[in-house]
């Protein structure tokens, strides 16, 4: 019997070894976010946790009123079953940062975690967590930025290089040939209107950054169809979602948020440009044809191939604590 318990050892050994590959594959990620605010933070999370091609190194908040968006973060993670997860608070801003002295709204979704305290997060703050782990983990990491990029801004202005070790950033930013509802003129995007010191810093920082832009995401639409669908799965992930989007009080969500990690996941649904990108002071997002690129631009999604993927995943996943 000595060869089976041979055989037996060799097959464990290359389960292992194979276990060990599967996870070097994984590609590091961070996302940024300001969770709470609209209702696709939350989808572009669930999303990320739905993924097995990603090891989430952290999860860090920007914008408004950060603490309260932290805690969305925690007790989403916590419901999900990945307590492992870091959250990483960003500081607390105004509505719009620089423009006015209108303080932060009180999100309806902010209700949800009210109370929250089983998973708390960490004490570093945002920038320096980002940071930390881009220079530990050099050209390594894909960083998602979902939300207005103060954190981004943060990180430049303590660190000009650090961005730059980002093995590459994909970030919901910008309008560039059509505005919100397709409309054929851009608009001043929220994410950049939000912070436009940060995002002039961001989109100079010499990153390697994708934007999915109005042009691709404002046609992202989750239709009543597929809410009842995610209200009928009944665990954990869906659960949460449904939750918060009850609080968010819009009828039909606008994904925006989701198809920038759907832009690395699935390259194959979208066309994309080359580009030189710099913001202007009225937060638009402008192209300048005569320099040379500094970006890649989102054209084009593959609409309905799209929400068919992030279905299957939504739907496809045992997410539980």
């Amino acid at each position: 019997m000595k060869w089976f318990q041979f055989l037996l050892a060799g097959v464990f050994a290359i389960l292992i070894l194979n276990a060990g590959e599967l996870l070097a594959q994984k590609q590091k990620i961070i996302l940024d976010t300001d969770i709470g605010g609209d209702i696709d933070d939350a989808f572009a999370l669930a999303l990320i946790l739905s993924s097995p091609e990603f090891d989430l190194l952290g999860v860090t908040v920007g914008h408004g009123m950060t603490e309260k968006r932290a805690q969305v973060a925690c007790r989403l993670l916590y419901e999900t079953g990945r307590n492992d997860i870091p959250v990483a608070v960003g500081r607390e801003t105004g509505e719009v940062v620089g423009e006015s002295k209108k303080p932060a709204t009180y999100m309806p979704q902010f209700y949800w975690a009210e109370g929250f305290d089983k998973i708390k997060p960490i004490k570093k703050p945002a920038a320096d967590f980002i940071i930390e782990m881009l220079r530990k983990y050099p050209h390594e990491i894909v960083i998602f930025t979902i939300g207005p990029v103060t954190n981004m801004g943060d990180v430049a202005r303590k660190d000009s290089q650090a961005l730059k070790l980002a093995k590459h950033i994909y970030s919901m930013f910008g309008s560039f040939y059509m505005g919100y509802g397709s409309g054929p003129i851009p608009s001043a995007e929220w994410n950049v209107r939000a912070d436009v010191e940060s995002s002039k810093l961001f989109a100079s920082s010499g990153a390697d950054i994708t934007y999915a832009g109005l042009d691709v995401t404002t046609f992202v639409k989750f239709e009543k169809d597929l809410r009842l669908k995610l209200l009928m799965r009944q665990s954990p992930l869906t659960n949460a979602l449904c939750g918060l989007y009850s609080l968010w009080g819009i009828e039909t969500p606008v994904l925006y948020d989701v198809v920038a990690v759907g832009m690395f996941l699935w390259p194959e649904l979208f066309g994309t440009r080359a580009a030189n990108v710099h913001v202007t002071n009225k937060a638009f997002t402008l192209i300048d044809e005569s320099k040379t690129p500094n970006c890649e631009i989102g054209l084009s999604i593959n609409k309905n191939e799209f929400l068919k993927r992030i279905m299957q995943r939504y739907l496809q996943q045992n997410l539980q604590r």
